[in-house]
């Protein structure tokens, strides 16, 4: 599939007819200096401002008083808490300083830190080859780790805090979903999963400590395969949980059959249209006419909140620049005509569950002569 479907249809961004242009203005300077900005917000959490400003947040604190508490210089803290007052972040008051609810949420937001955290350490520096990897379809800034063709591959090697950053990332948001995902699967009594896009083996192991009687099949790289294989076997559970490497990205790739539920969690979104078409083919081969195929993505025009939407349409730029140069977090209009194109229908479908995510269950459509 070469042609990428027309799908920004939903969501009212037409900000211009709610906005004044002095307002559209100050939108803009925000963005011109958003960079600069950003590592002020993390310069004010790491260097321990805004927790010192937590445990005085009822009578605040003086710009002397944190300075000489944190051994850090007047002219350093005086710099960041006046770019922490245009942040909002800071509230001032007389000569006393205090945090403000945004200052509370960088400082002790665990999806906010995890947020970040990914940003600093997995995309600040690649950026600033965004363009290159649009003109060249390739995640150009991936170089600035490695010569790896995209960040799968590189996983098992890349150094800290890097891969602790991607893992707490992608963790977050699938820790808080499988718990309410997995009673969906269960439901259908299956005595057979194969985890597709597996990788550290997490949903494995929760399925697994979840039902005595059911067997997991992870399906990955050879290199997440092997981390996948150390975290099952620390939890005693290598005689329910199997394993087949492959690089799905190969030619004519088979999976093993017999399964009667195949998973894809936060898996598709990792691969252009195109792959995605072929993997849902081999999907396809692999499956009974009993078996489903359960899908669950965060699709950007499925989201309660404007902040996830934001937070998916910058995710997008990361799998352009860093991952693998062609993929995205999708519209689910995306998803749904490649699932009818491959062959699929939707029998049930589940949204808002855990943190933003959907889940689409997929069976086979019935061929007729």
């Amino acid at each position: 599939m070469d042609q990428y479907t027309n799908s920004i249809v939903s969501g009212s961004f037409e900000y211009d007819q709610e906005i004044s242009a002095l307002d559209a203005k100050y939108e803009a300077q925000k963005i011109a200096f958003a960079p600069i900005m950003f590592q002020a917000s993390l310069a004010l959490r790491d260097l321990g401002i805004l927790d010192f400003l937590m445990k005085t947040r009822k009578q605040g604190a003086t710009l002397q008083a944190i300075a000489s508490a944190l051994s850090l210089s007047e002219y350093g803290v005086k710099v960041l808490l006046e770019a922490g007052l245009s942040l909002r972040m800071i509230k001032q008051n007389e000569k006393n300083f205090f945090i403000s609810k945004i200052g509370y949420y960088i400082a002790n937001d665990e999806l906010t830190r995890a947020n970040m955290d990914f940003t600093q350490d997995v995309n600040y520096l690649g950026m600033f080859n965004l363009q290159d990897s649009i003109r060249n379809g390739k995640p150009e800034g991936l170089k600035v780790f490695g010569t790896w063709p995209t960040v799968y591959e590189a996983l098992s090697e890349l150094p800290e805090p890097i891969r602790r950053s991607w893992f707490a990332f992608d963790h977050y948001y699938s820790d808080y979903s499988f718990p309410e995902a997995i009673p969906l699967l269960f439901a259908l009594d299956p005595k057979s999963i194969m985890d597709i896009g597996g990788n550290t083996g997490k949903f494995s192991l929760f399925c697994a400590k979840s039902n005595p009687a059911v067997e997991m099949t992870i399906v990955d790289l050879p290199g997440q395969i092997k981390d996948a294989q150390a975290n099952i076997a620390k939890a005693g559970m290598q005689e329910r949980v199997h394993f087949h490497p492959v690089n799905l990205l190969g030619e004519n790739v088979i999976l093993p059959k017999g399964f009667d539920i195949l998973w894809m969690s936060q898996f598709l979104d990792c691969f252009s249209q195109a792959e995605i078409s072929k993997l849902l083919h081999y999907a396809k081969e692999a499956m009974s006419e009993q078996a489903s195929l359960f899908i669950m993505e965060t699709f950007w025009d499925k989201q309660r909140f404007e902040a996830s939407t934001y937070s998916l349409h910058a995710t997008s730029l990361y799998f352009t620049a860093i991952a693998n140069g062609n993929s995205q977090m999708y519209h689910s209009a995306d998803m749904l005509a490649l699932l009818d194109q491959a062959g699929f229908y939707v029998k049930q479908e589940w949204h808002e569950v855990g943190v933003s995510h959907s889940i689409y269950r997929c069976m086979k459509k019935v061929e007729t002569k």
